[in-house]
Formats: C-alpha cells, structure tokens, sequence
C-alpha cells in the first residue's frame, strides 16, 4: 500500500534556511506567515509541538475538524499529528513558538511533562485559550525576551518556554475540558486511557482490552469516561478512530481502500459502514465536502 499521508511539515524544514535552533522556533507571526502561509494554510500535520498567539487579527482556523474564529489574545496549541489549517482575513499579527518533542522532556529530565498541560492533550476542545487582559503583558515580555535571545538564550530559552506554559495554564483554568470536581487520581487515570487510545486504536477496539491494560474493570472504566467525558469507553474508541478516518481523507493521494487497510478494517465496506453510522455520511461524500 501506498504510504502517503496528509502532508507532514517537519521543524528542521521550517528552520533550514535561517540556520537556527533545529529543535526550537520564535518567530512572529507576520514574518512567519510571509514565509511559509502558502504551503501552510491547506490541511497539514506537524511533527511538533506548535502553538500560536494572535495579538491581532481575523478569521479562523480548524484543528482536527474543529473550527475557531481568531480573536486578540487568543492562544492555540497543537501537539504531533494534529491536523490543522488557516483562514485569515487579512494578516493577523501575534508569535509563533514550534519546538520538538525533546526540548523540554530532556531539559526537564521529565519524559511526561507536557502531558500536565491541558492544552497539549490533543483534543480540540482544549487546544485554544482566551487570555484574560491581566495576563497580556506577561505572555508579552515573555515573548520578546525570547526572540531577543533566540540565537544565544541557550537553557534560558526552555525556562521562559516553561515560564509561559505554566502561565497559560494558570489562566486556561488548568483543567481543560474536565469537571473541576474530578479527583486527580481519577483525571491521570483518564488521561492514561486516553494516551493508550492514542497508541492502539487501530488494533485494539473493545473497551474490555483498555480496562485490562489499566488494571480496572470494565465497568469502572465507563463509569469514569461517562463522568469525564459524558461518553462510553466504546465512544471515546471510536471517536479516534473516526479523527483519524477523517485526516486521512482529506488527502486525495489515498483511496479509501487504503484508508480502511491503514486503520485495520476488514476492508473498504467495513470501513465505509462503520464511518456512514459515525459521521451520518459516506466516506466520499465526507471528502467532496471538505475539498470545496
């Protein structure tokens, strides 16, 4: 089978020419937009983590199917495999910060903390934070500092990376989209469920197999994602499996044969099925309507 997917922008592409930091990028937005809106604003994944501050501007933007109007102070983040594209009116002004997966994991000794973070959990509902006017100047001196030391900030740039995560954090309620009641021992176990989710959801489908590798029951398990997410374990499975079905079709390179094989169905009927029963459309029809 073919092995094209939705177009992946590596990091080191971004950075080649300006000869800077391979695993680090500050830029502002409009420069950044200048360079690189054209090969951008289509459907795209990074192999990176990437967020965006708009301090002015208008349009939108989708990630993972999920459309958001850009607004001032409005801050976005997306983690590796996300799919994402652009629709400014105009040129929107603000900061772009990419940085690899192993920036902060080995300057940290932490090889999970980004996890902690809310909004690098991959789901969309998540991903964008509307910071309050009293967090404006501190997201705004921290991002001139660290383009004013890009070339020679050295570990200073990873504190003041940190510095400004943990501030969007503080203000974004920390929690993203689960219930401020919920215990922290039953969120980390959510989160875990999601992260294996992640991993297996194209060769592990039944909720029993997750209670197991979590070393809960079944049962227990529902329970926590109906309280969590006001879903099934099942739903949440198929969710993703969906997600994935859905970047996958908006490239054109791939049949929806292939599709159906790169995410283990039976085959192309199956798959064609099971999508029409989850998103009330056919696979095609799905893919006609995105493209136009």
């Amino acid at each position: 089978m073919a092995e094209q997917k939705i177009p992946v922008i590596n990091l080191l592409h971004l950075v080649k020419e300006e000869k800077k930091h391979e695993d680090l990028q500050v830029e502002r937005l409009e420069s950044y937009l200048e360079k690189h809106y054209q090969r951008l604003h289509a459907p795209h994944r990074h192999t990176f983590y990437h967020l965006v501050l708009f301090t002015e501007g208008k349009g939108g933007h989708t990630i993972d199917f999920t459309e958001f109007t850009v607004k001032p102070f409005q801050v976005y983040f997306m983690i590796p495999g996300q799919v994402h594209s652009w629709h400014f009116k105009g040129t929107p002004k603000g900061y772009v910060i990419n940085f690899s997966e192993q920036l902060l994991k080995s300057f940290l000794l932490d090889q999970h903390y980004l996890e902690q973070f809310s909004f690098f959990s991959g789901d969309s509902a998540d991903c964008v934070c509307q910071l309050p006017v009293a967090a404006h100047p501190e997201a705004i001196r921290i991002m001139e500092a660290m383009l004013k030391r890009l070339n020679t900030g050295g570990d200073q740039l990873k504190l003041w990376l940190t510095e400004l995560l943990l501030l969007i954090e503080e203000y974004c309620d920390g929690r993203g989209s689960i219930p401020a009641s919920v215990s922290r021992q039953k969120e980390m176990l959510f989160r875990g469920f999601r992260r294996l989710i992640d991993q297996h959801y194209k060769t592990i489908r039944l909720p029993k197999e997750y209670a197991d590798l979590l070393y809960v029951t079944p049962n227990h398990l529902n329970a926590l994602c109906q309280e969590m997410a006001g879903k099934t374990a099942g739903e949440l499975i198929r969710d993703r499996v969906m997600l994935e079905s859905k970047r996958l079709l908006v490239n054109a390179d791939l049949s929806i044969a292939q599709i159906a094989y790169e995410l283990n169905f039976q085959d192309n009927s199956y798959f064609s099925r099971f999508f029409r029963k989850q998103a009330g459309v056919t696979p095609e029809a799905f893919r006609s309507a995105y493209s136009h």
